[in-house]
């Protein structure tokens, strides 16, 4: 039994090790790419005849407390006006359907060319809108924005220039957080979206490998959804899905650091819970409706297949966490009782550069949006820890929605709640969409509490504290994310 614990720890820290590999290559890729010069040919659309046709997409669904709010800021855009057209594709069941209906004539009646279309099931949920209104879309780029964004007024300007290379299918934008600083958890959640959104796309996107369209605040070309296979609902992230499709078809995406687009951040844990179960589980079913195609087509490098093995394996790492965390503890109790496998313990200090590779990574993207220094790296430090020790305790509930998404489990698309918050003074107290349930996946995270704080307490006991920051990092993220569960209303 000693021996199958440690070749399964093993084999778990050697795929976690290949994985951080791939983030340090991203790394240099991102500071290759901020040296390098990467003009490119644009339309200008100062010309008239160079104004392309544009079609902005708002897909909606139940949106009570944001579709004003995001109506209006859509209004404010900046193109001409006989070149764009705005769809609100609404699957909504409750009264905001009334609420959207008179907000859209509003709008109309001022000149702005905006329809508002609703279907009678949610057949393929939002990559079923999506199909319905690319129907009968007039543009030949179409803008994406989900209910929560809130595209700045030269975002279009910003964007549909890069269309001139006729070879460019997508261009996406940055995300940014309009209230990033509310909460521990929104704290942590822009800082590993800032991280994709800076080390990640940049560098896959330097280093000529697949990236993904992020399901909102980027603009396709018509043609290129088209000749992928349109929009497909089999999957839970089909924003992944499309454009794996779409490079597979030799599309080029087109990433834009520089131009954020603001957005809202689940603020409590049942909103953030949905939110995480639908990307993880989607990227594992895109794992598993992909890869065989990927990795014989002959005309993708081996670097890049490299590098979207571990992109569309990005979720089942919380697998591997969760079984290395798991197995620490068993781990600890060998290495103590078992002098014969002593030498074992010398080699996987090695994985430690695991750790410290994304440390340095993380610190590259944190630095971006924050600004260097002595004080702001001691915040790093502190928000690094922060960080792993949630995501951790996210492991649990994440790894069920990986395991469902190997095995082909299908599930319902389940929305984010959206509760428009825009400042610390904002509640969300009362938001009618939220969950009231407590999952079953709660209970064991407190388990796991339990059993990490009995780690911690083993360490004082035989005194051996080689793992004990790591426990205590667990305790504080399962304890973290339990509690709250099962606490928070909502």
């Amino acid at each position: 039994m000693d021996l199958i614990i440690i070749i399964i720890y093993t084999l778990a820290l050697l795929l976690i090790f290949f994985y951080s590999l791939a983030q340090l290559n991203l790394y240099f890729n991102y500071l290759k790419a901020k040296k390098s010069n990467q003009d490119c040919e644009t339309f200008n659309l100062n010309n008239p005849h160079e104004v392309p046709y544009v079609t902005i997409q708002l897909p909606l669904y139940n949106e009570k407390y944001v579709v004003e709010r995001l109506l209006n800021n859509i209004a404010t855009i900046e193109y001409p006006k006989d070149r764009l057209e705005i769809q609100v594709l609404d699957d909504s069941t409750d009264e905001s359907v009334l609420q959207t209906k008179d907000q859209i004539e509003e709008l109309r009646a001022n000149g702005l060319d905006i329809i508002h279309i609703t279907r009678v099931n949610r057949k393929g949920f939002k990559a079923g809108a999506l199909k319905e209104g690319l129907k009968i879309a007039k543009g030949e780029f179409i803008a994406i924005f989900d209910a929560d964004f809130l595209p700045k007024p030269n975002w279009l300007l910003k964007t549909i220039p890069y269309f001139k290379d006729e070879q460019i299918g997508v261009v996406q934008t940055r995300w940014g957080h309009i209230n990033r600083n509310y909460s521990m958890l929104t704290k942590v959640q822009a800082f590993a979206l800032d991280f994709h959104f800076i080390l990640e796309q940049v560098g896959r996107n330097f280093g000529n490998h697949f990236i993904n369209f992020n399901g909102t605040a980027g603009v396709w070309r018509k043609s290129c959804i088209l000749d992928a296979g349109d929009w497909q609902g089999d999957t839970l992230t089909e924003d992944l899905d499309l454009s794996y499709r779409a490079q597979l078809k030799d599309w080029k995406f087109k990433y834009l650091e520089d131009v954020e687009t603001p957005a809202e951040l689940p603020v409590v844990i049942s909103a953030a819970r949905s939110q995480q179960f639908r990307w993880n589980k989607g990227a594992a079913e895109n794992f598993q409706k992909l890869y065989w195609r990927l990795f014989t087509d002959k005309t993708v490098s081996a670097k890049t297949k490299f590098h979207s093995f571990f992109h569309l394996l990005n979720s089942s790492m919380f697998l591997l966490v969760l079984l290395v965390a798991i197995l620490s503890v068993p781990v600890l109790f060998i290495k103590n009782n078992n002098p014969d496998f002593s030498w074992y313990f010398n080699v996987i200090a090695f994985f430690g550069l695991s750790t410290l590779i994304f440390f340095i990574s993380y610190w590259l993207t944190y630095k971006k949006i924050h600004g260097g220094g002595f004080k702001n790296f001691i915040s790093f430090i502190a928000m690094f820890f922060t960080f792993f020790s949630v995501a951790m305790g996210f492991s649990v509930h994440n790894s069920v929605a990986v395991i469902e998404g190997h095995l082909g489990k299908k599930s319902e698309f389940v929305r984010t709640p959206k509760f428009n918050i825009n400042s610390i003074k904002d509640s969300w107290k009362g938001n009618k969409y939220l969950s009231q349930n407590v999952s079953g996946n709660t209970i064991i995270e407190l388990v796991l509490m339990l059993y990490f704080g009995y780690a911690i307490y083993s360490a004082f006991t035989t005194g051996d504290f080689g793992l004990i920051i790591f426990h205590l990092m667990l305790f504080a993220g399962f304890g973290f994310v339990g509690l709250k569960s099962l606490f928070a209303k909502g």
